[in-house]
């Protein structure tokens, strides 16, 4: 798709920009999260230095002035410089102490000194900007992962020394361009039609499963006729109704020459331009597109070539792909002669140049995530060896395997307080009632498997298994819950089940070495944390479904058997729920529910509503230090819970329960 052809599209690619905050990192749920926002009054221009030295012990000056940090922080921020550079490139460097050094911060916070001179620093880069950061924890690494989305700004370093006032430079450095989703989220391959309305259509209801657009923008869509693009690839676009930009692409189940398929754009101005990109990298190959599998087309949109030789590696870096390993990755990279790109499996579907440091820094890897390396070129093949090698050992910094590192045991961590008899603990009011009964504590079997096997193929026999098993078992469920809540719920779980793209993710993890546990866990496990990062609280906290399935289908794969209550009326209380283990529950004997963990809008409260039970949740890791056989009060009006109740207490809640028997019986 050539430049003229994108010009005659019809939609304006009219500038937006969307003001941020700088950074910031979210604590565990109930606790306040703190961001790190980047003020006027943060900011001191004008400054000068004789050299990087001098420019840094302003720099510390200003943290300390600030009641940021005390005198010794300056001396982590210098042995910081000693491990390496912090220039990010573009004039700006974001000089920080090291983890040891932590301990002198006495309070999170930032300071920014511009240099309109320019200041060479130690490894000779000229710096006019510094972002100084104090940091208790790792803060620092969400402001790089910004600034380098920042810095493809073109022109930003003469900007910045230029900038004349507090507010222009603040605008500078928070103006980020809007992350664009296309991965293989966006992806419907294989739809049964021949229409490319129909494909049209498709692709834009995905976006708005994927909360990218609203309904306006599908009626935009719907009355739009699709617009040729060549080679069998057709496109609609419409910024109306967009949530955030992103592209997705729909191919008939039975391709032809003049309909290939259909990409739907959503978004407005330049947020497209890398998208649009993204169609002209994929429509620049010119050959077929031989296969519907969801890395083939990555792959295409993505940028890498059909010739690419690639490989997969697992970063194991504690803290991800920051500065210091990028810049050795990068390093390497220059040594051979070869076009060399990254992309992460779970990201945005973009693969980025291994020689930009920027673009290296700004995928945010994280320990733990799949790197997709392809390289095209005469030392393709020895350039992608090489790299994976590097990230094997860790890019300069002391790693160790994911498998041995789930072998070892956990910091300890401080037992939870045991709760205090005939003492109330509050929680989350889940479900309406009053209840008093022995408790049952549901913990969950351990479920120990290999992480590793060598034959891939009775693995993938054992995961087909395994699912099917988990099939009849939810089938089962169901009709035993028909007219019920828990039947269209769990109606949603056999879906789960039959997602292909969760199967196909386990089944890369397994041909790559893992079991079939350990394949279908870290699909499950990646699948959720997206679903968990999603802004939408009720959309994230559906995450819990997809364990609910994992779990079912792990615990058939390691032939463990679920926990079974009593015959006697009781109280459950379990860690969390997932909406099987409420279908099972028998009315009839259970009273009342109470989760350590969980929200008033997760499934297993919805169900205990429907149910009729009272539930609390979110009561916290204290619940489950209770013994099997304790009598438990439930309140789901007050949300609360309380073990032991003594005899006054226990007098008053045996009236009440007598007033909501009679009043029911009424």
């Amino acid at each position: 798709m050539s430049a003229d052809t994108i010009q005659q599209l019809p939609f304006s690619l009219a500038v937006t920009n969307i003001l941020i905050v700088s950074a910031g990192t979210t604590q565990q749920q109930g606790e306040a999260t703190h961001m790190l926002t980047l003020t006027a009054n943060d900011i001191r221009l004008g400054c000068t230095a004789t050299d990087w030295q001098d420019a840094l012990n302003q720099a510390s000056q200003e943290l300390q002035d600030a009641g940021r940090t005390t005198p010794d922080y300056h001396a982590g921020m210098l042995a910081r410089e000693q491990q390496s550079s912090t220039v990010l490139g573009n004039g700006i460097a974001i000089p920080h102490g090291t983890p040891e050094s932590r301990d002198a911060v006495t309070s999170t916070g930032i300071r920014v000194l511009q240099f309109p001179g320019g200041v060479t620093w130690h490894d000779n880069a000229t710096v006019y900007v510094l972002v100084a950061i104090a940091a208790q924890s790792d803060e620092h690494l969400d402001i790089l992962r910004h600034l380098t989305r920042v810095l493809d700004k073109p022109g930003l370093s003469r900007k910045l020394a230029e900038a004349d006032d507090t507010e222009a430079l603040v605008t500078l450095l928070s103006k980020e361009p809007v992350v664009p989703k296309c991965d293989a989220q966006t992806l419907c391959l294989g739809v049964d039609t021949r229409a490319t309305s129909e494909l049209a259509i498709s692709a834009a209801a995905r976006l708005q499963g994927l909360s990218c657009v609203d309904a306006s923008f599908m009626k935009e869509i719907v009355s739009q006729p699709p617009v040729e693009l060549g080679q069998g690839f057709w496109l609609v676009h419409h910024s109306v109704g967009s949530i955030r930009p992103a592209l997705a692409l729909a191919t008939p189940k039975e391709p032809s020459d003049d309909l290939a398929g259909v990409f739907c754009l959503a978004g407005p101005g330049d947020d497209c331009r890398e998208l649009l990109e993204r169609i002209d990298n994929f429509l620049a190959q010119n050959i077929p597109l031989e296969s519907q599998s969801v890395d083939a087309v990555l792959s295409r949109l993505s940028g890498e070539q059909a010739n690419a030789v690639s490989d997969r590696v697992r970063l194991l870096n504690t803290h991800g792909l920051h500065a210091r390993p990028a810049k050795q990755l990068v390093q390497e990279a220059r040594q051979h002669n070869a076009d060399i790109r990254i992309r992460l499996e779970d990201g945005d579907g973009n693969s980025v140049s291994a020689t930009s440091l920027t673009r290296i820094i700004g995928l945010g890897a994280r320990r733990g995530q799949t790197l997709i390396i392809s390289a095209t070129g005469d030392d393709a093949e020895q350039a992608v060896e090489a790299v994976c090698q590097s990230i094997n050992n860790g890019l300069g910094e002391t790693v160790s395997p994911l498998r041995q590192q789930q072998c070892k045991p956990a910091p300890a961590e401080p037992e939870p307080e045991p709760l205090i008899d005939d003492e109330p603990l509050k929680a989350v009011a889940a479900s309406p009632g009053l209840a008093l009964a022995p408790a049952f504590v549901m913990r969950q079997p351990t479920l120990d498997y290999p992480s590793t096997a060598s034959d891939a193929g009775e693995q993938t026999s054992r995961l087909g298994r395994a699912i099917d098993e988990a099939d009849g078992q939810l089938r089962t469920l169901i009709r035993q819950a028909e007219g019920g809540e828990a039947a269209p719920i769990l109606s949603v779980h056999v879906e789960m089940l039959q997602d292909d793209d969760l199967y196909q993710a386990a089944l890369e993890t397994i041909n790559e070495g893992a079991s079939a546990e350990a394949g279908w866990w870290h699909a499950i496990d990646t699948a959720a944390r997206a679903q968990e990062a999603l802004a939408d609280r009720l959309l994230a906290e559906r995450a819990a479904d997809l364990r609910d399935v994992g779990r079912r289908v792990l615990a058939n794969l390691c032939g463990v058997a679920m926990p079974t209550p009593p015959d006697e009326p009781y109280v459950l209380v379990a860690d969390d729920l997932g909406p099987s283990d409420v279908a099972r529950l028998d009315t009839q004997r259970v009273r009342g529910l109470i989760t350590a963990r969980g929200g008033a809008t997760s499934h297993s409260a919805i169900l205990a509503r429907a149910l009729g039970l009272p539930a609390v949740v979110g009561a916290g890791d204290r619940i489950l230090t209770i013994s099997n056989g304790t009598d438990l009060v439930v309140d789901g009006e007050r949300g609360c819970l309380v073990p032991n109740p003594g005899a006054e207490r226990r007098d008053r809640i045996d009236r009440r329960l007598d007033q909501l028997t009679r009043l029911q019986a009424d």
